[in-house]
């Protein structure tokens, strides 16, 4: 019984990591139709968002049953309690690679971004994609000094991101407001998928050691 129990445990981290996983590749094929301007690409983001959803409601599910029936202490207390919250910011990590996405097709067959600005997200997309990636071992492995290192790479999202306001207000700014728009809602939303890739990594580090660290970005709104 507390076997089955405790594989049951295994399977919710198991299923967390995988979500966890769709949405960086969500975010991978979104970055590579909104710089492509890939109708495709787009449309297939868009349509798998739903699987990601579906993979929520399924681990929220699981995860309350324990709760009711298991009635779990300690670390397995902690354990379904950060599945929880952590499909949640996986959820909105996959939300953010549709919204890139939907760019793409309301822009389509024109390119949403300018030319000037393309080299940031790209390495934008670069990083966010690396970070849902060490979020998603992070939560097989449960490796708390992983977790704390993609501070790192979060800060380097938020440099970029913070750099994107400085073009975008520079006197020399050719393309007009709403391309300027489109990029600062876009810049938006790789920050925040940054914010929530290290909101998983924090919950990891909350299952190991039974505190919340501290560092990294605010995840109170998607």
């Amino acid at each position: 019984m507390r076997e089955a129990y405790h594989d049951q445990l295994g399977q919710l981290a198991g299923q967390l990591a995988d979500m966890c996983a769709m949405a960086g590749e969500a975010m991978e094929h979104a970055t590579r139709a909104l710089l492509g301007a890939d109708l495709a690409l787009a449309e297939q983001v868009i349509g798998d968002d739903t699987k990601i959803d579906d993979l929520r409601s399924g681990i929220e599910e699981q995860a309350y049953a324990l709760l009711a029936l298991q009635a779990p202490v300690a670390t397995d207390l902690r354990i379904v309690l950060a599945v929880i919250h952590a499909a949640e910011s996986v959820e909105r990590m996959g939300d953010l690679a549709l919204h890139v996405a939907k760019a793409a097709r309301r822009r389509h067959p024109n390119h949403v971004l300018a030319e000037t600005v393309e080299p940031y997200f790209a390495e934008m997309g670069r990083i966010a994609v690396e970070l849902a990636r060490e979020a998603t071992d992070i939560i097989r492995t449960q490796d708390v000094a992983r977790a704390r290192s993609l501070e790192d790479a979060d800060d380097a999202m938020d440099d970029l991101h913070r750099h994107l306001f400085t073009v975008i207000m520079d006197k020399e700014w050719a393309h007009g407001v709403p391309s300027a728009v489109d990029t600062t809602l876009l810049g938006r939303f790789y920050e925040r998928f940054a914010d929530h890739a290290v909101s998983v990594a924090k919950r990891t580090v909350f299952v190991v050691t039974g505190r919340m660290p501290g560092y990294g970005g605010s995840t109170d709104e998607a």
